[in-house]
């Protein structure tokens, strides 16, 4: 079967046909070269207008790589008319398999994103012998035609967070958390009022009425601005962010109590303790599961932090808010006669905050921030998969890549 009629049946190109497959060097390396030639008797497009003029003249052959063929690259050749169009002047015609100027066919480039998804962008260029830059140059540009192509309909949850990179910098992220289509719905640099602020502007005013459930953590200025833009929202705080401050102030108890203790000569009872005291039990291991107990024998501060956890844990298997409030309001009572300065101040967080935290039941458990963690743990897989610059553009771009559930450009060349 000739090499033309293969293409004709993956990729064939209106007003195009495929001329003279062959194979020459290219940078050192035999590569399957085939010419595109214009049918007779049909003119070039104006790539802005997309109306048929005269042509004007011909530019020089320009290389396109296409997908490779087992261990060959592909080349299409193809010398672009320029259409002498009355509104836009003497311009390169439209061709179907590129954009512009670039050297890569459309197809290649989503045959390279697709595979980036899966490998790391280094390994990708490794294995079709291309470069890290042309696998990037790959993954913009499917990320770009998503972004611009992406529905925004229908979408009723959102969770809001943040992560790390490159130290103390940081990036916005926002999700969607509808059943069944979760992704990454925009992302922005910097964790501040006003990049949040930036995803409502974008968003729209309309589609940020029509939010039901806001997830976020306690960071007072984004629950203001979530007040503000999302109105007929109900904020969540989440499930994750609480216990978590729960267990910064178990552990922070466990190192005054440590240092006390090293003072006494009994620094001992604490040793490997810090995640005894922090893991959920279900995590432990046995080592960890002995040492709870043993801990647990003795009338320490940290234990004391840590059963103070423990029991609050209950508040999360109530059926009625009428209940949870009231288990709620006695925990904060008791914790505040505690003596335990940070515990303290978790129990003061959650009176300040209690009216969002009695919106999980609210919302019937229907949303947490369960699924955005999880999301977060693939953020900052693909971020280490993307390698290459630690620049914020590159970031974003591999984390819609990775996570956006993006549209693709439409492709005759079908591949998993």
């Amino acid at each position: 079967m000739l090499v033309k009629t293969l293409l004709n049946q993956v990729e064939k190109f209106k007003s195009f046909v495929y001329d003279n497959p062959r194979f020459e060097k290219v940078d050192g390396q035999i590569a399957l070269i085939i010419n595109i030639l214009p049918r007779k008797n049909t003119q070039p497009i104006c790539p802005t207008c997309l109306k048929t003029f005269r042509t004007h003249d011909t530019l020089p052959e320009r290389s396109y790589e296409y997908v490779p063929i087992w261990d060959f690259k592909v080349y299409f050749r193809y010398a672009r008319r320029r259409a002498n169009c009355d509104i836009d002047g003497p311009i390169a015609e439209f061709i179907p398999w590129a954009v512009g100027k670039e050297h890569q066919t459309t197809t290649y480039k989503v045959f390279l994103a697709r595979w980036a998804r899966r490998l790391s962008w280094k390994e990708t260029a490794g294995i079709f012998k291309t470069s890290w830059d042309s696998v990037f140059r790959a993954v913009k540009y499917v990320v770009e035609y998503g972004l611009a192509h992406q529905s925004l309909d229908g979408i009723n949850q959102i969770g809001i967070d943040e992560i790390s990179y490159g130290g103390h910098k940081y990036l916005t992220l926002v999700y969607q958390l509808d059943e069944g289509y979760r992704r990454l719905l925009w992302s922005g640099p910097k964790r501040r009022v006003k990049t949040l602020l930036r995803f409502f502007r974008w968003f729209g005013k309309e589609r940020s009425a029509l939010l039901e459930y806001v997830s976020s953590d306690m960071w007072a200025p984004y629950l203001k601005v979530i007040k503000k833009k999302a109105i007929n929202a109900l904020n969540i705080l989440d499930r994750f962010h609480i216990m978590k401050k729960f267990n910064e102030a178990i552990d922070k108890i466990r190192r005054e109590e440590a240092k006390h203790l090293s003072q006494h000569s009994k620094e001992h009872i604490l040793i490997h303790s810090r995640w005894p005291l922090l893991k959920n039990k279900v995590n432990m291991t046995e080592n960890q599961v002995v040492k709870l107990k043993d801990l647990l024998r003795h009338k320490l501060r940290s234990v004391k932090g840590y059963l103070l956890r423990e029991d609050f844990q209950r508040f999360w298997q109530f059926l009625y808010i009428g209940c949870a409030e009231k288990f709620l309001d006695a925990w904060i009572k008791r914790t505040m006669y505690s003596k335990l300065e940070p515990m303290k101040k978790v129990a003061g967080t959650l009176r300040n905050h209690k009216d969002l935290i009695l919106n999980w039941f609210r919302a019937e458990g229907k949303v947490s921030n369960g699924p955005v963690e999880g999301l977060n743990l693939k953020a900052k897989l693909a971020m280490r998969k993307a390698y290459g610059f630690r620049n914020v553009e590159t970031l974003q771009i591999a984390l819609y890549h990775t996570l956006g559930k993006l549209p693709e450009p439409n492709i005759g060349y079908k591949f998993c």
